[in-house]
């Protein structure tokens, strides 16, 4: 088995995880209704929870000393991350609500970082059959639909009411996949998500060129606190990509 040290491109390990998920759905299937409920109300279950034990196991074989940052195992009680090293941020099925209601609205978030820095970011829609990982071309779209968090805030029924075309999807992967390839003109959530369910998508909207605000202030790529929610606000820049094929 090939260990990977450390190396300025992670591909091939984004390129194994995508093939693990693939592989594992049969199995996620199988847990997909066997729901129990975590302290805030919100479902859990054991289709998350084996995902993500598997891919901990994964790329702690590839990543030696891999410290993982995981919705399902991150307790805010513990000490503040270490950030020297691997880190993986791994949400292992993003949009359980969906997912354990049936629906195929739900996906895998997972960023790599190394010494704190980033070093590659994969998000993925297992049923949709879409994914993209850092260094992947982008099929872009146009759009004018804001997309925002199904997290019940007043700013949302305020941008709701100003009017315009506005969607709630209830997946943070799905809204950030696609504002990332301009399906959405802009995705916000207001009241804040954590790390597991962003920074993935935030690193590769990044890439792409979007424009991204946190907590009100432009996003510089860095690694974000996972003790606390992070309001996130992003907008497609449609100025870079042509504009031949697309709505007006």
């Amino acid at each position: 088995m090939e260990r990977v040290l450390s190396s300025p491109s992670v591909a091939p390990l984004l390129r194994g995880v995508r093939d693990l998920v693939e592989e594992s759905l049969p199995a996620l299937f199988e847990r997909r209704y066997d729901i129990s409920w975590k302290a805030d109300g919100s479902p859990v279950t054991q289709a998350d929870l084996f995902l993500e034990r598997r891919l901990t196991d994964w790329l702690g074989e590839r990543l030696p000393g891999l410290r993982l940052i995981g919705e399902e195992s991150f307790s805010d009680e513990g000490p503040e991350a270490a950030r020297d090293g691997w880190v993986a941020v791994l949400d292992p099925i993003d949009g359980t609500e969906n997912f354990c209601s049936g629906l195929k609205e739900w996906g895998v978030s997972l960023s790599l970082w190394h010494d704190g820095e980033h070093a590659g970011s994969l998000l993925m829609l297992p049923e949709l059959g879409d994914s993209l990982a850092s260094g992947e071309e982008v099929a872009r779209v146009r759009s004018r639909i804001t997309g925002y968090s199904s997290s019940a805030h007043p700013a949302i029924a305020a941008g709701i009411g100003e009017g315009g075309e506005a969607r709630i999807f209830g997946c943070a992967v799905y809204n950030l996949f696609n504002v990332t390839r301009g399906a959405l003109a802009r995705f916000v959530n207001p009241k804040g998500a954590r790390v597991w369910d962003l920074l993935a998508g935030l690193m590769l909207a990044r890439e792409q060129g979007c424009d991204i605000l946190i907590d009100g202030k432009t996003y510089d790529g860095s690694f974000l606190d996972p003790h606390r929610r992070h309001c996130v606000d992003i907008r497609h820049r449609y100025d870079l990509h042509p504009r031949q094929g697309l709505l007006g």
